[in-house]
């Protein structure tokens, strides 16, 4: 009996070691000094491209800033927007700092910082258009960015609008000067920045009425990574305490 025993004793260590070592794995991983964040540089102010090639933008300086407050690096990666979240899901990165909306969808997936902006979505048209608001829309083709909060608000809750999705927001705005649109649906924060700041499209483009939702944005991580969504909090506070988060905002003209 004694022989069975300890044999069985041996056998229960044995499988218990290697869910104990990729515990300890997860907690280091969790716990390191770099960590890499995903923005879809298509998104002025938010995230871009300028015109020496250089990824930057609000969110691109915001993280960085976060990771100082709290000894840490937090550097920003250019990615596509169709596949940044499967990239966070599969580990490709740490988070997504992207004018992401929290959603409830999202939430099943993913964890959220505090929030960092507010925005909703509106409508981008000529100038001169009769589109005055969301009730216009029925019938009428509208250009988003695919998979975006646009994209999803009209595809459930406007079913006569006619949805044509793009890789970049900024391509369905030239298809809409080259008449193949009636209008874009963007977040709020996105369409101010090409309405009122883009040289390119000065005098060719108005926003139609007000947002027509309202919208948190903040910074997702993996649902189960809470030392870092802890992290990205404690930077947070420290930036909204000591003033230079809203210095930053008012850099890039967030106010």
């Amino acid at each position: 009996m004694k022989k069975y025993s300890l044999i069985a004793v041996l056998l229960v260590i044995l499988m218990l070691l290697p869910f104990s070592i990729f515990a300890n794995g997860n907690k280091e991983s969790a716990e390191k000094d770099t960590y890499i964040f995903a923005a879809d540089a298509t998104w002025p102010p938010l995230e871009f491209i300028d015109e020496n090639g250089n990824l930057t933008g609000f969110e691109v300086e915001l993280m960085p800033l976060i990771g100082e407050k709290v000894g840490k690096t937090f550097e920003v990666k250019n990615i596509p927007w169709d596949t940044i979240f499967a990239g966070l899901k599969n580990g490709s990165y740490d988070g997504v700092s992207s004018g992401v909306t929290v959603t409830e969808e999202r939430k099943m997936t993913m964890a959220f910082s505090q929030t960092i902006l507010e925005a909703g979505q509106v409508i981008i048209v000529e100038q001169g258009s009769a589109i005055k608001g969301v009730e216009d829309l029925d019938g009428k083709k509208v250009g988003v960015q695919i998979g975006t909060t646009g994209d999803l608000t009209l595809s459930d809750n406007y079913k006569q609008v006619v949805v044509a999705r793009y890789d970049d927001i900024g391509l369905a705005i030239e298809d809409m000067l080259n008449g193949n649109l009636d209008a874009a649906v963007c977040d709020s924060l996105i369409a101010s920045d090409f309405v009122l700041a883009n040289e390119n499209y000065k005098d060719k483009l108005a926003i139609a009425g007000s947002a027509f939702t309202e919208e948190d944005i903040a910074i997702a991580v993996q649902k189960d990574n809470t030392y870092l969504l802890d992290l990205i909090n404690e930077g947070l506070d420290k930036a909204k305490a000591d003033g230079s988060f809203d210095a930053l905002k008012a850099k890039w003209n967030l106010l």
